[in-house]
């Protein structure tokens, strides 16, 4: 018999005792399980009592999606304050690094806002903005780096934070998929993810001449 879930929800913290819920049903059984009722039972609160936050399942992980997102602005963003006095680039690898430390810390938060089949972007003004904002540093610290000379001088900047977006989402997957063990054994997630990243970074670089 399963253990009975413990009471979540106290007044006023509705949709953080169901997002929390919806993160340990995914957390323990897939995303495949995940339903508005069910994560109403486990909050411990009435199966209606969610529809007037969450009309849908897509509504429910939407709200976890805005969560993730939330906390990996929050990540980025104190990686970016504590590199002010610092280089464009090595301020783009802080950035880079929060988001990869982010994802391995957190990979069910990271999983589902990852995912465009299981959240609706379009109806997230938050996900969207912080989306925007964080592309907008990205851009800004490449063009400060092509300012400074110490862009590599054939880059694109476009095409440089689409593979720089592309480079750090891909190795984060890599890692929360489980392909390390495949590609690369000699050492943990945690201790090459950093390695791989500073490889990358130095291929942006201006070469001396």
């Amino acid at each position: 018999m399963r253990k009975p879930q413990p009471d979540r929800y106290h007044h006023g913290n509705l949709v953080e005792a169901l997002i929390a819920a919806t993160i340990d049903i995914v957390e323990e059984r897939g995303v495949e399980h995940v339903s508005v009722r069910e994560a109403a039972r486990r909050a411990g609160v009435s199966p209606g009592a969610p529809f007037r936050h969450f009309a849908t399942k897509t509504a429910l992980m939407t709200a976890v999606g805005e969560q993730a997102m939330d906390r990996l602005k929050a990540a980025v963003d104190a990686a970016l304050q504590a590199t002010l006095d610092q280089a464009p680039l090595a301020r783009l690898e802080a950035l880079g690094s929060a988001y990869l430390q982010w994802a391995l810390r957190n990979p069910t938060h990271f999983q589902i806002i990852s995912s465009r089949s299981l959240i609706d972007i379009a109806a997230s003004e938050s996900i969207r903005t912080a989306n925007a904002a964080i592309r907008a540093v990205m851009v800004g610290l490449l063009e400060e780096a092509r300012r400074d000379g110490a862009l590599a001088p054939d880059l694109d900047i476009a095409q440089t934070v689409l593979v720089t977006r592309a480079f750090g989402y891909g190795l984060a997957r890599m890692a929360i998929d489980g392909h390390f063990g495949e590609w690369h054994t000699a050492e943990p997630p945690a201790d090459a993810v950093p390695k791989a990243l500073r490889l990358f970074m130095g291929l942006l670089k201006a070469k001396p001449s």
